[in-house]
């Protein structure tokens, strides 16, 4: 259940009732305060009345408050917690900030003391929530931190990544290399509750077979021939974070095997260890390969695909929406503009349109590849179709058909041609994207409702209507 930001409500849970009157007394001028006198009490008002705070005794009958601390930290949307400690117990209130509590209160504390504190709490929420609202609001608007795309595909990709990263479950991105499945994770990261723990990746691919165990499990000291110092693996590195394996339909089935065991048991074996080491890591993986096939294949396990899969976020080739060349483009030129001392970069229209006609086997990265290729042997601040390398456009136009069966762009000789079967190509992948409705198509590519009726009747482009 979400919590409303301008709901301050505090739950004080201690055994002794006179200081919770106290409390309550001190706080009630400015807060909504309830009261519980046990872990057990405190349970059913954390659902029924989703408190932004709890004021918490450590020291309880029947489950103390380190236990419960705990317990709610495990709930997704918890509250924040102060510790409330005796004197001389300040080891566990150490303990408790490690285990989620946002501060502690040594007893006997003065009533201004509490005040400040749980209005400084309230102060962090309220910015917590307004960092949410800003970041629910980019993503509406076309942008997931470094990542940027208007079109209604990519949108429906950051939402569902806003939603999964205040989730702590499992997650497998899908794409095509160069679509961005590293900045996806990276972000997801950000945006979790683990944002402040660390994040590390591990390129399955990169490795040789006999490197990966070593890299994701680590080893002890003479575990092999080499091994001359104990090594941490990624799983300990990543501790408390979040781990991402990327190319992950790379790895071998025996290593499959051991990390299959990690996801069920939450431990994990140094090379050469007898004993395990507890991981708290989130999983995140990432591939470019259909894993469906290659469990068809036997070349990945059944098992391990759906344990990897909790949520599946699929990130489309650039081809697929083109109508997110310019804006990347636009952010990709005040990037290299600052990179390489310009004073302004641009790119003219028939290099946009040549951008935009492009196939992009390489995706959003080669994109920015070409651009900065582009600026840095341009003769000047504006981009032309002379400035693209040369075998970049004969590798992306080819001389036949494209995937279309259409005429490739950059094999008919007049301009004016090639700008029109470009528009014939885009506007009908536009009209099939959105089942013929020409009022959805036009606000999806940015133009008037009538210009387009304008230009099917130009181009001779039959639509369904509405």
């Amino acid at each position: 259940m979400a919590r409303d930001s301008q709901s301050k409500v505090v739950l004080v849970v201690d055994d002794d009732s006179t200081a919770r009157y106290g409390m309550r007394r001190a706080l009630e001028d400015r807060y909504r305060v309830l009261e519980a006198e046990s872990a057990a009490a405190a349970h059913p008002l954390l659902r029924a009345e989703n408190p932004g705070l709890l004021l918490l005794d450590i020291e309880m009958p029947g489950e103390n408050g380190l236990a419960f601390l705990r317990e709610v930290k495990d709930q997704e949307n918890s509250p924040a917690v102060i510790m409330i400690t005796a004197y001389g117990s300040e080891k566990l209130a150490v303990e408790a900030m490690k285990s989620g509590a946002y501060d502690y209160l040594p007893k006997p504390f003065e009533i201004d003391e509490l005040r400040l504190v749980v209005e400084k709490v309230f102060e962090h929420l309220d910015l917590e929530e307004e960092n949410r609202r800003l970041r629910r609001q980019l993503v509406s608007e076309g942008q997931f931190g470094a990542m940027i795309g208007s079109s209604e595909s990519m949108r429906r990709v950051f939402e569902a990544a806003e939603r999964v990263a205040a989730a702590d479950v499992t997650v497998l991105i899908q794409g095509e290399s160069g679509t961005g499945k590293e900045l996806l994770a990276q972000e997801i990261h950000h945006r979790s509750n683990r944002g402040a723990k660390p994040f590390v990746a591990l390129n399955c691919a990169a490795l040789p077979e006999h490197l990966i165990e070593s890299e994701l499990f680590g080893y002890e000291k003479g575990a092999f021939t080499g091994a001359t110092a104990q090594k941490r693996g990624k799983f300990e590195l990543a501790h408390g974070g979040t781990l991402l394996l990327d190319e992950v339909g790379d790895m071998s089935l025996a290593t499959q095997a051991k990390l299959l065991r990690v996801l069920e048991t939450r431990r994990v074996e140094r090379l050469g260890s007898t004993s395990s080491i507890e991981a708290d890591v989130r999983i995140l993986s990432a591939t470019n390969k259909d894993l469906a096939a290659a469990i068809t294949r036997q070349t990945f396990r059944e098992d391990l695909y759906y344990r990897l899969r909790v949520v599946l976020l699929q990130l489309p080739p650039l081809r697929e929406h083109r109508e997110d060349i310019p804006l990347l483009v636009d952010e990709f030129l005040r990037m290299f503009a600052a990179k390489h001392r310009r004073a302004s970069l641009q790119v003219s229209r028939q290099a946009m349109e040549m951008l935009l006609a492009m196939q992009w086997k390489g995706n959003v990265r080669e994109l920015k590849n070409v651009l900065e290729s582009a600026i840095v042997m341009g003769r000047d601040e504006t981009i032309e179709p002379e400035d693209f390398p040369s075998d970049l456009l004969k590798k992306q136009a080819g001389t036949g058909t494209g995937e279309s069966g259409a005429p490739s762009l950059l094999s008919i000789s007049d301009y004016r041609e090639a700008r029109k079967q470009f528009e014939i190509a885009f506007i009908n992948a536009k009209l099939r994207e959105h089942g013929g409705n020409i009022t959805r198509t036009a606000a999806a590519i940015g133009i008037h409702r009538q210009s387009l009726q304008e230009k099917l009747r130009e181009l001779g482009i039959q639509a369904r209507g509405e």
